[in-house]
């Protein structure tokens, strides 16, 4: 019943219990529906919010990505006349590579003339797949190398090539050949190389892989060591203060055979070295490479 302050005509309103009970849902269901939408939007506002902003740092990386491609495109073509010219100089033929490249499109020639007909990624990728198939074919060239060096490694080792003293001290005192005898102040041939650290002591390197043939005493040398390499090489290692290695030891270039001493016929501590080739004895400067191993 709706009673007005005024006059007017009361009016009256009738309803089942049924019909209340069916309103008061109606509206309950209503207002949860708004909120249940309500919170629907504001969750789906939030993830488009995230996808926008994952699609924002994609894009970012995208860019990122085309930068790089772009460096390493211009590091491969500064790397393909490199290769090119290594390959060359080492005798290494690359004609029938160049062709399979071309055949299978990995050639670095081909790679920076790409039609323009593909844009975006796709050429992106065109770009790439191009690079990897040049890279492949790149691979035997590159093992080819490997063996080389690895064949002139083993080449250096056999060959006396290093010097005699650890760490790549001392200085020479006098060379290979004519030169004045220290006691008797006559002119003779000089065998070898005498080198001077000014102090006994300092570590006496194999200057190449060999098996000691000798250690011994001699009256002119004092303690020596004579190592048989390969190739008919003899290295002497003379006026030691003793013996690092024992006959039949087999040393790798670089290992610890004695020390500088002052023993034999010497005005000082020093190292006496020769190189033997066969029965001639030559300057062992002509194949000395200054150079020392840290061990």
């Amino acid at each position: 019943m709706v009673v007005p302050h005024s006059q007017k005509k009361v009016i009256n309103f009738q309803a089942s219990v049924f019909s209340l009970l069916f309103f008061i849902v109606l509206l309950a269901g209503g207002i949860s529906a708004f909120f249940w939408f309500s919170r629907r939007v504001i969750v789906s506002n939030q993830e488009v919010a995230s996808l926008q902003k994952e699609l924002r740092e994609t894009v970012a990386t995208l860019n990122k990505l085309q930068d790089e491609t772009g460096n390493l495109l211009k590091a491969a073509q500064n790397f393909q006349p490199a290769l090119s010219g290594t390959l060359g100089l080492l005798g290494i033929d690359t004609s029938s590579g160049t062709t399979q490249s071309n055949t299978q499109g990995g050639d670095l020639a081909s790679l920076f003339n790409i039609k323009e007909t593909a844009f975006g990624t796709m050429q992106e990728i065109a770009e790439l797949q191009r690079l990897a198939g040049y890279l492949e074919n790149s691979v035997q060239p590159i093992e080819e190398i490997g063996k080389l060096l690895n064949s002139q490694n083993a080449l250096f080792s056999d060959i006396p090539s290093l010097w005699p003293i650890k760490g790549g001290i001392g200085h020479i005192s006098m060379a290979f050949g004519q030169n004045k005898h220290p006691f008797t102040g006559q002119w003779y041939i000089h065998k070898g190389v005498d080198l001077s650290t000014y102090r006994s002591g300092d570590s006496v390197l194999a200057t190449a892989d060999g098996t000691i043939a000798t250690v011994a005493y001699d009256p002119s040398f004092g303690n020596y060591v004579i190592i048989r390499h390969k190739h008919g090489f003899y290295t002497r290692y003379a006026h030691l203060q003793r013996a690092a290695a024992q006959k039949g030891d087999y040393v790798r270039q670089g290992d610890v055979i004695g020390y500088i001493g002052n023993t034999g016929i010497s005005t000082g501590p020093h190292l006496h070295y020769e190189i033997h080739v066969g029965s001639d004895v030559v300057d062992p400067m002509k194949y000395i490479n200054v150079k020392s191993i840290n061990k």
